[in-house]
C-alpha cells in the first residue's frame, strides 16, 4: 500500500513540474526524466491542436463536400504559411536553447526578440498575396467551380489573418527553446479552445467563413496570452524595447537556420500538395474530401507524437550549448522509443477501428470509404514516422537544419511523387496508388535519417 502511495504521489510530483512552467535545467540529471518533464506539456499541446483539426472538419463537414474540400485545399496552400512559420521557430527553437544551454538567459531573449521582427516583416507580404489571389489558389489546386465560389471568402480570410499563424507558431518555439513546454502549452489551449468554442458559433451565423473567423479570433487571442508572458511575465525569456532594434548578426543566424528548415519543411508540404493535387485530376470531390478527412485524423495521433519529438529538440539544443553531445545523443534514443511505442498502438487502432473513427467526423458514405482505406494504408508506417520525427527534430534542435532538408529534397521529390504518380495513374490504383507512396516515402525517410543521425555530424554544428 505504501509503494502504490509513493508511486502515485511520485507520477502527481512529475505532472505537477512538467504543467507549472518553473524553470528546469535539462543539462543535467536523468534523461528519462527530462523527456517526461518536456513531452508532457509538449503532448498535450499538440493534442489540443489535433482536437482543433478534428473539431473543425466535423462542423465545415455539415457544409457538405464543397466546404470540406475548401477547408482541405485551402491548407494544402497554406502550408506554404506554415513552413514560413515552423522555419522560424525551428531557428528560434535551436538558437534560443543553445544560449539557454550556455547559461546566457538574456542573449537568449534578445534572439527571441529579433526573430519576432523578422516574422512580422514577412508576414505583412504573405497577407496581402493569398488575400488577393485566394480564388486563384483555390483554381490552381484544381478545385471546382462551385467549390471556388463556395470557398474564395474563406481562403481570402484565412491568408488575410496569417499573421496569428506565424505569430503562434514562433513564440511557442521560443517557449520551448527555453524549456518552458508549459507556457507552450496553455498558449496553444487557449487559442484552440477560443476556436473551439467560436467554431460552430460563426459557422451557424457566417457559414463557412465563420470557420476562418473562429481561428484567427481564436489564435489571436492566444498570441495575446503568448505576447503578455513575454514582456511582462517571470519566465527566463524576458523581453526589452532595446532587444527589437535590428541587430544583423543574430539575424543572419536566424535566417541561416530558418531558411533552410522552412525549406525542409516546404519540400514537404510541397509534396503533399503534389499528392493532393494528384487526388483531385481523378475530379471525384468524394476522395478528395475523403482524403482530407483521412489527413485530419492521421494528423490527430501524429501532433501528440511530433510534441515528444519536439521535447528531443529541445534537449539537443540545450545539451550541446552546455558541451554534452552524448547527452544530446542519449536524450533522442529515449525520445524515439518512447514515441515508436506510442505509434505502434496507433498502428493497431487504425487497422481495426477506422471505419468508427471515420463515421464519426463524417457520415458521407462515398467520404468515408475513401478515408477509411487511407487510414489504414498509411498507418502501416506509423512506427517509422514516429522514430523519424524524433531524429529530423534532433537535427533541427542541433540547428542542422540543411540535413533533414537534402534528406527531404530527394526522398520526397525524386521519389514520392514520381512513386505516387506511377503507382496511382500509370497502375490506375487511384487514391489508393497515393496513399501506399506516402507509406514508402516516411518509411524510407526514417532508415536514411537514422543512418545520417549515426554518423555524429550533427554534434558539430555551431549557431
Amino acid at each position: 500500500m505504501r509503494q502504490k502511495y509513493y508511486f502515485i504521489k511520485k507520477i502527481s510530483n512529475v505532472l505537477r513540474q512538467s504543467l507549472s512552467g518553473e524553470h528546469q535545467d535539462y543539462t543535467a540529471g536523468s534523461i528519462r526524466r527530462a523527456v517526461i518533464l518536456l513531452s508532457i506539456p509538449m503532448i498535450l499541446e499538440m493534442c489540443m491542436e489535433s482536437v482543433f483539426a478534428i473539431v473543425d472538419i466535423f462542423f465545415v463537414g455539415r457544409l457538405g463536400q464543397d466546404a470540406v474540400a475548401t477547408v482541405g485545399l485551402t491548407e494544402s496552400v497554406l502550408t506554404l504559411v506554415y513552413s514560413v512559420a515552423i522555419g522560424l521557430s525551428m531557428a528560434a527553437t535551436a538558437l534560443v536553447a543553445r544560449r539557454i544551454g550556455e547559461k546566457n538567459p538574456e542573449e537568449a531573449s534578445h534572439t527571441a526578440a529579433q526573430s519576432l521582427v523578422m516574422a512580422l516583416g514577412l508576414t505583412v507580404v504573405i497577407s496581402i498575396a493569398g488575400a488577393f489571389l485566394a480564388p486563384h489558389i483555390l483554381g490552381i489546386m484544381g478545385a471546382s467551380p462551385t467549390t471556388i465560389a463556395m470557398g474564395t471568402s474563406y481562403t481570402r480570410l484565412v491568408f488575410a489573418g496569417s499573421i496569428v499563424i506565424m505569430l503562434l507558431y514562433l513564440i511557442n518555439g521560443i517557449f520551448r527553446g527555453a524549456g518552458n513546454a508549459a507556457m507552450a502549452m496553455w498558449s496553444l489551449w487557449i487559442a484552440n479552445g477560443c476556436n473551439i468554442i467560436l467554431c460552430p458559433i460563426l459557422i451557424h451565423f457566417y457559414g463557412l467563413p465563420g470557420a476562418a473567423m473562429a481561428t484567427i479570433i481564436g489564435r489571436g487571442v492566444g498570441v495575446c496570452y503568448q505576447l503578455f508572458h513575454l514582456l511582462w511575465g517571470s519566465g527566463i525569456i524576458r523581453l526589452v524595447r532595446k532587444q527589437f532594434r535590428p541587430d544583423g548578426a543574430i539575424i543572419w543566424g536566424l535566417t541561416r537556420v530558418a531558411s533552410t528548415g522552412a525549406t525542409q519543411f516546404l519540400i514537404g508540404s510541397a509534396s503533399w500538395i503534389v499528392m493532393t493535387r494528384i487526388i483531385t485530376s481523378f475530379h471525384d470531390t468524394a476522395a478528395t474530401a475523403g482524403y482530407q478527412v483521412s489527413i485530419r485524423i492521421l494528423l490527430f495521433f501524429l501532433l501528440p507524437a511530433w510534441g515528444m519529438s519536439n521535447a528531443a529538440a529541445t534537449l539537443v539544443g540545450q545539451n550541446l550549448g552546455a558541451g554534452s553531445p552524448e547527452r544530446a545523443e542519449q536524450s533522442v534514443r529515449t525520445a524515439s522509443v518512447y514515441n515508436a511505442f506510442f505509434m505502434l498502438l496507433v498502428s493497431l487502432l487504425f487497422l481495426f477501428a477506422a471505419g468508427p473513427i471515420v463515421g464519426f467526423v463524417n457520415q458521407d458514405p462515398a467520404v468515408v470509404d475513401v478515408a477509411v482505406k487511407a487510414l489504414r494504408i498509411i498507418s502501416l508506417g506509423y512506427v517509422f514516422y514516429g522514430v523519424g520525427m524524433v531524429l529530423t527534430n534532433a537535427f533541427n534542435g542541433a540547428g542542422d537544419t540543411l540535413t533533414p532538408t537534402v534528406i527531404g529534397l530527394f526522398c520526397f521529390w525524386a521519389f514520392q511523387i514520381p512513386l505516387a504518380w506511377w503507382l496511382a495513374i500509370n497502375l490506375e490504383l487511384g487514391p489508393k496508388g497515393v496513399f501506399m507512396a506516402i507509406v514508402i516515402t516516411e518509411t524510407t525517410i526514417t532508415i536514411v535519417s537514422f543512418i545520417v543521425f549515426r554518423r555524429g555530424s550533427w554534434k558539430r554544428v555551431k549557431v
